[in-house]
C-alpha cells in the first residue's frame, strides 16, 4: 500500500514559514506611520526604548552624554608607531566579566581633540583586519580582503579612529579547551554558541556588542581625545548590523556608514543563511528594519551596496533606502543628501569610493 505525499509547494500551510509570516504581519508595535515632526519625535522615543529593552545589555538608549556611568578601567597594551599615524591597543573592562581589546589609530600631523569614527568589522579574524594587522599580528602595509583595512582610511582623512573587538571573535573567542575528545565533541562556533548562550537569557549577542561600543565611548568621551560633537560609526555587514543598532541606540553617533547590511530583516536575514549572531529575538515585534531605522534620523546615512553581493541583494537595499528616505522627510531632513546609497560594482565588501569623504563632510565641515 502507497502513501500519498502531500506537496508543501501546493498546500503552504505546511511550511511553518507560512504560519511565521502571518504572525509577523501584525506584530509589529512600533511600525513609523508618522506623517510629521512632533509625533515622530514621539515614536522615537518610545520606538528606542522598546528596542533596548529588546536587545538586552544596554540597559536603556543612551541620548547625550550625562548622566552616563563612570567610564571603564583600560590599560595600554601596546604602541606601535605606523608612519602616518600611530596604533594603541588597549584593554577595555566593559562590563563585570568582560573584557575588549581595542586598537586606536591616531593621526600624527593632528591636534586637539579629534572627530572620532567608530569602525565596526564584519565576519573574519577581527579587529585586526581593519587596522593593518595580519591574522599572526605580522604588519600589513597593503589593503586586503572585503575589509580594505577602512579603518587606516578614516584615520588618514583626520579621525581618531577606535576599532573594537566584537565579542566572538579574534581575542574574544570563547576555549573550548576542556572538551572531552573521548565524546567526539567538537568545538562549536563562538558566534553561534554565544549568540544561543544570549537567547536563553533573554538578551541577544548584538546587544552585547552594542553595550561593549557604548562603554568605549564613554571611556573616549572622557579621555579629552575627541571631539564629542563629532562622532561617527562605519561597519562592513556583521559590522554594519552594529553600526545600525549602535547608531539607533545611542545619539551620541552623529553620522554613520553602513556597509552590506541595510536590507528589510526579511529580504536577507530571514531569506537566507546568516550567522546566528545577526538574530535578535524579538525585534520584528517592534519593526521592520525600515521601521527602526527611523531612529537614525535625521543623522547623516550613507548605505554602501555591492551590485554582486549576495547576501543583501541590491534590490532590496534600494528599496529600504527609498523606504528610509520617505522617513527622513517626516523629521524635515534632505533625503537626497542626508542618505547617500553608494552602489558599486562589486560584492559583499567596503567601498570606501562615497563614504571616507562622507563622514569627513559631515564630521569635519
Amino acid at each position: 500500500m502507497s502513501t500519498t505525499s502531500l506537496n508543501a509547494a501546493e498546500i503552504p500551510e505546511l511550511q511553518p514559514n507560512t504560519e511565521l509570516r502571518a504572525l509577523a504581519a501584525g506584530a509589529a508595535r512600533y511600525p513609523f506611520t508618522a506623517t510629521t515632526r512632533e509625533p515622530a519625535l514621539t515614536w522615537q522615543e518610545g520606538c528606542r526604548q522598546a528596542l533596548a529593552e529588546t536587545v538586552g545589555f544596554v540597559g536603556a538608549p543612551v541620548t547625550g552624554w550625562e548622566d552616563r556611568p563612570a567610564p571603564p578601567a583600560a590599560e595600554l597594551v601596546e604602541e606601535v608607531d605606523r608612519g602616518d599615524f600611530m596604533r594603541r591597543k588597549l584593554l577595555l573592562a566593559v562590563a563585570p566579566n568582560a573584557f575588549m581589546p581595542v586598537y586606536l589609530l591616531t593621526p600624527k600631523d593632528a591636534s586637539g581633540p579629534l572627530p572620532l569614527v567608530l569602525a565596526y568589522h564584519g565576519h573574519g579574524y577581527g579587529a585586526k583586519d581593519i587596522v593593518g594587522l595580519w591574522e599572526d599580528g605580522e604588519e600589513r602595509y597593503t589593503p586586503d580582503g572585503v575589509h580594505k583595512d577602512f579603518a587606516i582610511e578614516l584615520c588618514r582623512r583626520g579621525f581618531l579612529v577606535a576599532a573594537p573587538e566584537l565579542a566572538g571573535f579574534g581575542e574574544r573567542q570563547n576555549d573550548y579547551g576542556d572538551l572531552d575528545p573521548n565524546f567526539g565533541q567538537q568545538a562549536p562556533d563562538t558566534c553561534h554558541n554565544a549568540a544561543t548562550f544570549a537567547f536563553m537569557l533573554g538578551k541577544s549577542l548584538v546587544g552585547m556588542r552594542v553595550r561593549d561600543g557604548m562603554r568605549l565611548l564613554d571611556w573616549l568621551g572622557a579621555s579629552g581625545e575627541i571631539d564629542r560633537v563629532r562622532v561617527g560609526a562605519m561597519g562592513l555587514s556583521g559590522g554594519g548590523m552594529m553600526t545600525f543598532f549602535h547608531t539607533c541606540l545611542d545619539t551620541r553617533v552623529r553620522a554613520c556608514v553602513i556597509s552590506g547590511y541595510f536590507t528589510n530583516w526579511r529580504d536577507s536575514i530571514l531569506a537566507m543563511h546568516h550567522c546566528t549572531c545577526n538574530f535578535v529575538p524579538g525585534v520584528l515585534n517592534i519593526g521592520e528594519l525600515t521601521d527602526v531605522a527611523g531612529l537614525i534620523a535625521p543623522r547623516p546615512l550613507l548605505v554602501e551596496a555591492g551590485v554582486r553581493d549576495g547576501i543583501f541583494p541590491v534590490g532590496p537595499v534600494r528599496e529600504a533606502v527609498a523606504r528610509t528616505r520617505e522617513v527622513y522627510t517626516v523629521f524635515g531632513a534632505n533625503p537626497e543628501l542626508d542618505i547617500v546609497l553608494d552602489e558599486f560594482e562589486g560584492r559583499h565588501s567596503v567601498s570606501g569610493r562615497l563614504a571616507y569623504d562622507f563622514l569627513r563632510d559631515r564630521l569635519l565641515r
